[in-house]
This record gives structure tokens, sequence and C-alpha cells, in this order.
């Protein structure tokens, strides 16, 4: 029999057998197989119809999990949680409440102002949306905010956790497109910022049709310098983290391991609020978030390194370049590709998998790979918005005690937003590579 099957896979293109292998593993995820071993069913299926060494598999999989730069995710993870239960998510919600003070729609614009700056402490979207929306929910719901809404708010806000950086989709995306992390780091800034615009006037108008009302406390300067004062550690952490990896002190690696440090230091000395419970609490929330992507890293390697080997990046560019040869065009076209997979696999599962597959087809058409990545990284975010998968609804919904459905169309007018943003940087991609260009001189 199994040599049927080979003399079969023998007669068989290479673009037949390149939709078995995808027909394998997309069978095995509809049946519930988890993604990694559904991965690894195709691959293995792929080995056996070109007749090849199982033992590269192996390798394959070592080699997936063996770059040093893997250790940055778990560091940046494990800091941002002590960030939470330390104190300085409350500090951050605090300061953006004292520069938004009483205008309509005031606690939502304040939960999305403080997504985007603990955003630039934690790297994670699921990890944001928890500690600002355990925060900023309850008060939304006590100021008669549409429990949906407020939840709505937070997954979409918590979004840019994976935009704004430290990113570890960034830092995953560039480890297997083989970029700088630091220049994706910059370049994720001014896409970070105007998604938060974005998303702030997304609030406002809503909250202005349902005539939700500010939290009753006036702007003033003297509650600015006093919110500011009781969150200067929280200000600090992302000058020192980012500062010192464009400054040239220590790498994204070693910036991780600084940010656990001070996390723990100001969380457990200067605001007194970490416990050792609390500590416990965040190894488990850093154990979970990391295995769920180590476990997934050695079989998208063998599964990648076996699409080379059918030649599918060929395939895909012969075949996405017979509709357009349009670098704007495709872009979008990929991005509906990412935004559909996003729906049922997680983002780090994406990136792994889809970047050696599009990326080479992007580059040929002039596109740089670092403005991929940053494409493919708000194509991501609106997976984390999108059920049945949505990372971020889940925790929403946990917050909330709503249900996923509810939550999902609550969030329709964020996807919306998350949609502008993407067609823009895919309109100009060059928005990616201003602040590279401007740190470390224009490159290749």
């Amino acid at each position: 029999m199994l040599e049927f099957l080979k003399d079969y896979a023998y007669e068989m293109s290479e673009l037949s057998q390149a939709l078995t292998v995808f027909g394998a593993m997309v069978i095995a995820i509809a049946l519930a197989v988890p993604i990694p071993i559904a991965v690894s069913i195709g691959t293995v299926i792929g080995y056996f119809m070109l007749d090849l060494d199982f033992a590269g598999i192996a390798n394959s999989m070592y080699t997936g999990v063996e770059p040093f730069p893997l250790i940055t995710v778990p560091l940046f993870v494990f800091a941002g949680s002590l960030m939470e239960q330390g104190g300085m998510a409350r500090r951050i919600v605090n300061m953006a409440e004292s520069l938004i003070g009483n205008v309509t729609g005031s606690l939502g614009l304040v939960a999305v102002l403080g997504c985007a700056f603990f955003a630039a402490l934690s790297g994670s979207g699921p990890a944001t949306t928890a500690a600002i929306g355990a925060v900023m929910i309850p008060s939304m719901v006590k100021m008669k905010y549409d429990p949906a809404f407020g939840g709505a708010i937070a997954a979409a806000g918590g979004a840019l956790g994976s935009l704004i950086p430290p990113s570890n989709l960034m830092i995953i995306y560039g480890i297997v497109a083989e970029q700088s992390i630091p220049r994706l780091f910059l370049a994720g800034f001014i896409p970070g910022i105007l998604a938060t615009v974005v998303l702030m006037i997304t609030t406002y108008i809503i909250a202005r049709k349902r005539n939700y009302v500010g939290d009753g406390i006036p702007f003033t300067w003297s509650r600015v310098g006093d919110s500011f004062y009781q969150g200067i550690w929280a200000l600090i952490a992302p000058i020192i983290i980012l500062g010192g990896i464009y400054s040239g002190i220590f790498t994204p690696t070693e910036a991780a391991s600084v940010a656990v440090v001070y996390a723990f230091i100001i969380g457990w000395f200067a605001y007194q609020e970490l416990t050792f419970e609390g500590i416990v609490h965040c190894l488990k929330v850093t154990a979970m978030i990391s295995g769920a992507v180590l476990i997934i890293l050695g079989p998208a390697k063998s599964f990648g390194e076996l699409m080379s080997l059918m030649s599918v990046p060929d395939l895909i560019e012969e075949g996405l370049t017979g509709i357009t040869e349009n670098a704007f065009l495709m872009l979008m076209i990929i991005a509906v590709i990412l935004i559909i997979t996003g729906m049922f696999m997680e983002s780090i599962a994406q990136i792994i998998l889809l970047t050696p597959l599009l990326l080479p087809l992007v580059q040929n058409l002039g596109v740089h790979p670092i403005a991929f990545g940053i494409i493919m990284v708000i194509a991501c975010e609106v997976g984390f918005l999108t059920p049945p998968v949505g990372a971020n609804l889940f925790v929403a919904a946990r917050i909330t005690n709503l249900g996923i459905d509810k939550i999902s169309i609550a969030v329709l007018p964020f996807v919306f937003a998350y949609i502008v943003i993407l067609t823009l940087i895919a309109a100009f991609p060059d928005i990616t590579t201003v602040l590279p260009n401007f740190f470390y001189g224009k490159f290749g």
C-alpha cells in the first residue's frame, strides 16, 4: 500500500503534491487537532511523498527552536505580566485619564491610550488587553457603557501590543525573515501612533452617537502632574528598554532581561504591590503564552523547508502575479489572505508558516521586507479580533462575563479601523521605513 502511494505521488505535479499537504493540514485543523500536530501531519505526508529522510524533520524542528533571540519572547511576556501585577498598568491608566479629561467617551479614549502606553511595555496583544481591560472595563460599565462596547475597546486597543514596540510578533517575524529586530521596532512606531489615533476617533464617534458622557472630572494641569509623578517609573520603563536598544547599549534580548529586572524592582520595592503569589501568577502566564509559541516553531520550520522543496513560493508567485503585478493590489490580496487565515490560526503560527511563502513574492515587486513585516503584523492584529480564534476577544469576554459573540459584533467598527490603517500602509509602505532610515541610514 505504501509503495502504491509513493508511486502515485511520483506521478503528481508539484501543485498537486502541495495541495495534498495543505489539504491534510487543513483537515486535521478542522478536526480540532492542535495546530502544531496538524502541521506535523502535513509535513510527514510531504516527506513521505517526496521520499525524503525523516531525520530531516527532527533536524528542522531542532533548528526551529535554536535561535537565541527567541528567549526575548518569554522575557518580554514575563516583564509585561510583572508590570501588570506590580501596579504599572493602573498608573498608566491614571496618566491617560489625566490627559483626556472630561470629554465625551473619555473612559473609552483612556482605555485606548492606556493600551498604547502599556503596549510599549508588554509586547503582547492579549497581555495588553488583560492589563488595561481589567482596570477600564469595570469603570466603563459603572458609567453605563455597554459592556460589549467596553470589551471591544479593550480588545482593539490591546492589539496595539503587537504593533507598538517591543512586539513579540515583530521578534518572530525578524527571526523568520532574517531582518533586524531593532529596525522592525522602529518601523512600528508611526503605524502604531496612526492606529492609536484612528482607534480613538472610532471610539469618540461611537461614544458621541450613544451619548456616553465623560467621567465628570475636568482637566487640570495639577492632576496631570500628580498622575505623571505617581507613574514616573512606568514612564521610564520604555525609555530604558527601547533607548538601550537604539543606543546600542544592549541587544533586544538583553533589553528583555533588563525589563524583567526593572519590573520586579519597581513592583516589589518602589510600588510595593508585587507579591510572591503575583510572581507565581506571572510565571504561569509566561509559561502558557511562551509554550504556545515554542511548540509551533519546530513543526512550522520543518513545514516551511518542505514548502521550499516543493517550490511552493514559486507556485504562489506564479499564481498571484497572474492576477496582478501592482504592489499595492498584491499587498491587499495578501492582507485578505492573512485576515482570513487569522480567523482560524494563531498569529505567531501565521507568521512562521506564511512569511517564507509570501516574502519572496513581495520582494520581487519591490516591497521592502521591513514594510511587509509591519503589514503582516497589522493583518495579524485583525486576527486578534476575529472569531473563532481571536485571542483578544476571549480575554475581553472573560473580563466582561459576556459571550464572545457579543464582543465580536461590538468590535466590528474597530476591525474596520485596522483595515483602514492596513490599506494606508499598503499604499504608502515608505511610512514604515522613515524612522529606520533616519536612525540607521538607508538600507537595502
